[in-house]
């Protein structure tokens, strides 16, 4: 069983900060609206009652979504998050009752002067509670003063963290080693002898130990040399020569956990559903929309050029397994067994080929390769396997792109990585984008590449 350990920070004065002001706003908003309604017509009927809870549940998830009450808010942005949270607490409400046919048993005057005041009243009561919040917080912070041991790079970008977010105030740095990071010279207080009396002496809370993993016997040391001193000890190990897939630090039955190395689409089973479900119905409903162009640069291939329709290339999938992806012909038939790929001026493409790669028009077979459950509408894009035998044992975590599925269009294609890659760099610069798209998968990164490679097939560098 897996728990996750910034799930349990929803537990923290952050998480009750929310609710405290939540509670409060609910309380305030269902007030006015029981005020209303009796001012207007004498008395609370039951409608207004569910309305009311029905405001409440709808308002829940329309906060959290839009980050309401955030300490980290001045009060302009706090104030539109604020607006925002509540026009789509509105909205749910008009949504629920135009579905149940119910938004005439309310008065139109009722409601909208019920939405304004009730902004009007949150906005007043959010001022005064947020500045308190923040004076409160900002004492707590105050009280925990930090150190860190370390003065390497990470060192010096905890420290830059910790100064940019306000939190933990960062009193100085320990020196662990003889050679320092640029620009942590003057936050050294001392060395790791010195320790025990820099921490009673400047009344420290909170220590950062930046160690790397191959210094684990001496944190163990410098944790149990601690034990009797009153403070809290945490290990930011030092990762940052290590390739993290969608690292985490979690606990599997109580035993802490760091994952260095984890697919989001195979670490979430409802994400990988939700994918394959979004991919499917799409490519479906492509494939209807689009056969009769399909039909017609079938029948443009055929009496243009010898050979078939489909051409059936073996590419790496998922997991580096083999698969046929399908493209129309856009090329003389050739032998495929040395890496070389089309080129701007290339000889082998044929003139209707030349049009559909630069249309992109010979990629949409591979939404049958979706369908079969082969592909993804978006991932890398899988390249032919001898390019992957190639370019393995010349490119950092080449194959680490075949952790989830190819795709027919991605991350590193909407930002300009088409076409032809003739050096070395620009294949890395491919690779990192696929990495980055694996790292930071979402459903909603999925729609907006979707949404935005229409606007890249006319791209110059594809041919």
């Amino acid at each position: 069983m897996l728990n996750n350990r910034r799930m349990h920070r929803n537990l923290t004065p952050k998480g009750l900060t929310f609710w405290g002001q939540w509670t409060l706003a609910s309380s305030l908003v269902v007030t006015l609206l029981f005020a209303l309604v009796i001012l207007k017509t004498g008395q609370l009927e039951y409608p207004y009652r569910v309305l009311a809870a029905f405001s409440i549940l709808a308002s829940i998830p329309a906060y959290m979504l839009c980050d309401v009450y955030s300490k980290k808010d001045d009060y302009a942005v706090g104030l539109g998050r604020l607006f925002m949270g509540w026009l789509l607490t509105l909205l749910i409400l008009v949504a629920v009752g135009i579905a149940c046919n119910a938004n005439a048993l309310f008065p139109v005057e009722i409601l909208l002067l019920w939405a304004a005041i009730s902004y009007a009243v949150l906005a007043l009561c959010y001022i005064p509670i947020h500045s308190l919040s923040r004076y409160y917080h900002g004492q707590l912070h105050e009280r925990h003063k930090s150190l860190i041991v370390g003065t390497g790079k990470l060192a010096a970008d905890l420290a830059k963290t910790l100064s940019r977010q306000k939190r933990s105030p960062l009193v100085g740095l320990v020196g662990a080693t003889a050679t320092a990071a640029p620009g942590v010279q003057s936050q050294i207080l001392g060395e790791l002898p010195d320790l025990p009396q820099l921490i009673r002496q400047h009344g420290i809370r909170r220590l950062y130990i930046t160690h790397s993993l191959q210094e684990a016997t001496h944190i163990e040391a410098l944790y149990i040399n601690l034990l009797e001193i009153s403070v809290d000890v945490i290990w930011v190990p030092d990762l940052n020569n290590m390739l993290l897939l969608n690292h985490c630090v979690a606990e599997v039955d109580g035993l802490p956990a760091i994952f260095l190395n984890e697919s989001p689409l195979t670490s979430r089973p409802t994400a990988a559903l939700s994918k394959s479900l979004l991919d499917k119905s799409v490519a479906l409903l492509a494939l209807i929309l689009l056969s009769p162009l399909l039909l017609l640069f079938a029948v443009l291939i055929k009496l243009t050029s010898p050979g078939p329709v489909i051409f059936k290339q073996d590419r790496h999938g998922w997991n580096g397994q083999v698969i046929k992806v399908w493209k129309f012909r856009s090329m003389r038939v050739h032998d495929d067994h040395e890496v070389r790929q089309a080129s701007r001026h290339d000889s082998r493409i044929t003139p209707v080929g030349r049009f559909m790669r630069r249309t992109s028009i010979d990629e949409l077979p591979q939404l049958f390769n979706v369908l079969q459950g082969h592909m993804a509408l978006v991932g890398p894009r899988p390249h032919a396997v001898a390019h992957n035998d190639y370019y393995s044992g010349k490119i950092h975590a080449y194959m680490a792109r075949h952790r989830i599925k190819p795709g027919i269009t991605g991350l590193a294609q909407i930002n300009g990585c088409r076409g032809e890659t003739e050096t070395l760099e620009k294949m890395q610069k491919r690779v990192d984008i696929d990495l980055r798209y694996i790292n930071t998968w979402s459903l909603w990164l999925d729609i907006k590449i979707l949404l935005k490679t229409p606007f890249t097939l006319l791209s110059k560098d594809i041919y």
